[in-house]
């Protein structure tokens, strides 16, 4: 799940050994640390034009609505392009495409701050950008998480992907939303220009990673290099989650939670103006604030889940969910707000480390690609819905009200985990495989 709108791993180079404070990981690797660096500086720039999207929407009109469509516009690409990119990512030189990939998202945002600065830039010219770099975004997330398990040994893939994720987290949600809120302030393009840059920075860099073969590139240099067609791969992606009793309802309850975290953060830029009765920085900082509980989560999510049971973790993560919902939903200060959105973000970057680690570990290495694609149509295909949702329910109700549905799903979800719970679901899973 993602605990914010969402803005994948970017794989690229730079100097290696480095986390989230700026301290070597150690015994990870030199590849790591490229793909650490990479991530963080497209993070950072992702996090900045995510901030300026709402805001440049919400100096386009006051209608919630047509606001939490940016959102929209962002995720609705998952579920329509969801099994096709990850049938593709498994017959497609990861690096390659994921260095392309960049290029083109690159491009987008250029012509976008290009219209901004002649003023010719529209609600809907908005959308279209985002809808596309949606659209690459669908296609890069599979290849990148396919990447992890390429460069760094399994048994450090718990550490690994909790440094990746805090690292990300805190680039995308608290360096990012401060410039970005700030650049907007001063220039309405800039966000955008510097967002162009580090995507570019990012597919130069993606040149010096080296990864362990693909199962693509095994196939591909095979004796029998023909393939099924794309249905059929898909339909074997599909059949194989369908079949798999845990990463299949872990699919269908990443997509409840995303479906109220994306529904909250689409409004949240109204939220803050009209609720909380704070400017365009002060909504960048209440963004920041998300950071501190990522890097937290980053730091202590692994060692939760070692001590108390992975099922136990996914608890604490839905009921946090559930309690942050409910402080933004009755609670109109902003430094409740604040401390809210930290602990959800905490919550999001826990239940990744416990969640990605299981779909790479009991995942067929040759159908990774395939099923990702399936599961993340199950989880991410919500995120639209949550943000039209959030829209309709914003103009109708208010935006409190939309938290305090979100805080009633999360209460829901936290008895079906405890549940699960008590019949340690993950590690009867984990003893099958």
């Amino acid at each position: 799940m993602s605990p914010s709108t969402p803005r994948p791993a970017t794989a690229t180079g730079g100097r290696a050994r480095s986390t989230a404070d700026g301290t070597p990981p150690k015994g990870l690797g030199r590849e790591f640390g490229k793909l650490w660096t990479a991530s963080t500086t497209s993070a950072i720039g992702d996090g900045i034009s995510l901030t300026a999207a709402p805001l440049m929407a919400s100096t386009l009109t006051d209608d919630p609505r047509l606001i939490a469509g940016v959102t929209m516009a962002l995720t609705l690409p998952f579920a329509l392009f969801g099994l096709p990119a990850g049938v593709l990512v498994d017959r497609l030189d990861l690096r390659r495409a994921m260095m392309r990939i960049d290029y083109l998202r690159g491009t987008a945002v250029t012509l976008f701050a290009l219209s901004v600065a002649f003023g010719w830039a529209h609600l809907y010219t908005l959308y279209l950008c985002f809808f596309l770099i949606g659209t690459c975004e669908t296609f890069f997330r599979n290849a990148s998480q396919i990447v992890v398990p390429s460069v760094v040994p399994g048994a450090l893939l718990v550490e690994a992907n909790g440094r990746l994720l805090g690292a990300q987290t805190a680039a995308n949600q608290f360096v990012g939303p401060l410039v970005g809120s700030a650049l907007f302030a001063v220039v309405t393009g800039a966000p955008f220009a510097v967002d162009a840059a580090t995507f570019f920075v990012s597919a130069t860099l993606l040149l010096t990673l080296r990864t362990t073969a693909s199962p693509a590139a095994v196939v591909r240099t095979g004796a029998a290099a023909a393939r099924p067609g794309l249905l059929a791969d898909m339909t074997t992606g599909a059949r194989w989650l369908l079949r798999h009793r845990l990463l299949r309802n872990l699919a269908f309850i990443a997509g409840t939670i995303n479906l109220v975290v994306t529904g909250g953060m689409a409004v949240l830029v109204v939220h803050a103006h009209t609720v909380l009765r704070i400017g365009d920085f002060g909504y960048g900082l209440l963004l920041a604030c998300q950071a501190v509980g990522a890097v937290l989560a980053s730091r202590v999510s692994a060692t939760l889940a070692r001590r108390i049971g992975s099922e136990r973790a996914l608890v604490c993560v839905a009921l946090a969910l559930a309690v942050g919902n409910t402080v933004v939903w009755l609670v109109p200060s902003a430094w409740a707000v604040g401390a809210a959105l930290a602990l959800t973000a905490c919550a999001g970057v826990t239940w990744d480390v416990v969640v990605v680690v299981l779909r790479q570990t009991l995942i067929p290495k040759e159908l990774q690609g395939r099923v990702n694609s399936v599961y993340r149509l199950l989880a991410w295909g919500a995120m639209p819905v949550g943000a039209g949702l959030a829209g309709l329910g914003a103009k109708a109700l208010g935006t409190s009200a939309v938290f305090g549905l979100g805080a009633a799903v999360m209460a829901v979800v936290t008895v079906r985990l405890v549940l699960a719970a008590r019949v340690n679901w993950i590690s009867a899973a984990g003893a099958e495989s």
